[in-house]
């Protein structure tokens, strides 16, 4: 579509519809300017052309607590902050990448996707191109202009958003759409493992492929198990809370790899690779014998494990039942048996910070006040994020309350959107 042709439909009141189902009803406007910007950036930069936009979301975690690196179960969903791409298919083999909040402008020659080592965005837009190659699809030159409000350093996945709608633009540009979110996902573990150093599965980026509530089974990490569970929770009577603890994640990286490293030494124990491939009762029958071999926090973390295992299935089963009660409850269950069990609540190198503990005690006595909610260590742990639900009526509330007592401009409330990475410009064209 021309420039004047997705501005008309913008602006056309059809397309309110669709803007609800990515943003919520009280985020409509706002994000239509954002994509009338990022097209006027888009022209500013490389001219009038044919465009299409593209919309990949972030993401939050609901249960399943580091266990997609021993191929275990996980419930996720995508939110209302994305990353928009304003794209255009070009005849030649550079990728132009403009991105305004990051304030980049590169271009990738893709004859030459050689890995540079710096981590940096370069290097991951080379791993995405190819990844494509890698799995035997087909890549292309395109330029595309690229705004963000997915909140980085604040677990929400901000690159994975970013991976995601690239994938969804070469996906459209040169393979017709037709590759599975799935394997976008592959792509996108593929860049972050090989091009970035990085040693990430695949649960952000199903997430923000696939939308709305996923779960996902990793016991098959090449097949996963993906199930996309429908819920209008923007119609529901709660709403979705990320809470920055500011706490950063610097130097975290050996309590991160301790737990994946921990849980497989009981795995090992049994003669299995990952805690998948062991039972809750094999653990529960031998736990003298293993306190001779790992310690007694890789047991604990293995117990939690499967508990979050267990967790993840029936949450699954209360959604579909529309038990709503249950299925908060459940979360709440899984958050305690990260901080008493996976004890990913706070860094035993710097035990004085525990913005994480502190964030979920104002929280939980606040949820003990109203009578409904929970709440939950958001993402890795450590420092960062915590996760809240609780009615909308009380989120202002909740707001004051949290920036009154513990930290100012920590409240970020989110909308579940029910749609992953999608060309919404193609999405428009059918309202």
């Amino acid at each position: 579509m021309r420039f004047e042709q997705h501005i008309e439909i913008l602006n056309n009141p059809h397309s309110n519809e669709l803007f609800k189902k990515l943003y919520g009803k009280n985020h409509i406007e706002v994000n239509k300017k954002r994509y009338i910007s990022a097209i006027k950036g888009f022209e500013e930069r490389f001219g009038q052309s044919d465009i299409q936009a593209f919309s990949a979301p972030g993401r939050i975690e609901i249960s399943g607590n580091h266990t997609d690196h021993n191929n275990g179960k996980v419930l996720t969903a995508s939110i209302n902050l994305d990353s928009i791409g304003i794209a255009s298919p070009n005849p030649s083999k550079e990728v132009t990448i403009v991105s305004k909040d990051y304030e980049q402008d590169f271009t990738i020659n893709i004859d030459d996707l050689s890995c540079d080592q710096e981590g940096g965005t370069i290097d991951l837009v080379k791993g995405i191109l190819a990844g494509f190659q890698k799995f035997g699809y087909c890549i292309g030159g395109f330029n595309v202009y690229v705004i963000s409000n997915v909140i980085p350093a604040a677990g929400v996945s901000s690159s994975a958003s970013f991976e995601m709608l690239l994938c969804a633009i070469i996906d459209n540009f040169y393979n017709e759409g037709g590759i599975s979110k799935v394997e976008y996902a592959k792509i996108g573990k593929y860049a972050e493992n090989n091009y970035w150093n990085k040693a990430s599965g695949m649960l952000d980026q199903m997430a923000s492929a696939i939308g709305n509530l996923v779960t996902i089974d990793f016991m098959d990490e090449s097949n996963p198990i993906v199930e996309q569970v429908r819920i209008d929770f923007e119609s529901s009577d709660y709403g979705v809370i990320v809470v920055n603890t500011g706490d950063g994640h610097a130097d975290l990286s050996e309590e991160y790899s301790s737990i994946p490293e921990e849980m497989k030494q009981v795995a090992n124990f049994f003669g299995k690779q990952v805690c998948a491939e062991i039972q809750l009762e094999d653990i529960l029958n031998n736990v003298k014998e293993l306190r001779e071999k790992v310690s007694d926090r890789a047991i604990l973390r293995a117990i939690h494990f499967h508990n979050e295992n267990k967790v993840v299935e029936e949450q699954l089963k209360s959604l579909k039942a529309n038990n709503f009660d249950r299925f908060l409850s459940l979360i709440s269950a899984s958050g305690d048996s990260s901080w008493t069990m996976l004890q990913n609540c706070y860094s035993v190198s710097n035990p004085d910070a525990q913005g994480i503990p502190l964030a979920l005690a104002m929280t939980k006595m606040f949820i003990s006040k109203i009578g409904k909610g929970a709440c939950r260590v958001h993402g890795g742990g450590f420092a960062g994020t915590i996760l809240t639900i609780i009615p909308k009526e009380f989120i202002q509330e909740y707001a004051d309350y949290m920036e009154n007592n513990f930290m100012k401009n920590s409240i970020y409330p989110m909308v579940i959107r029910t749609f992953g990475a999608i060309n919404v410009s193609s999405m428009l064209l059918e309202q």
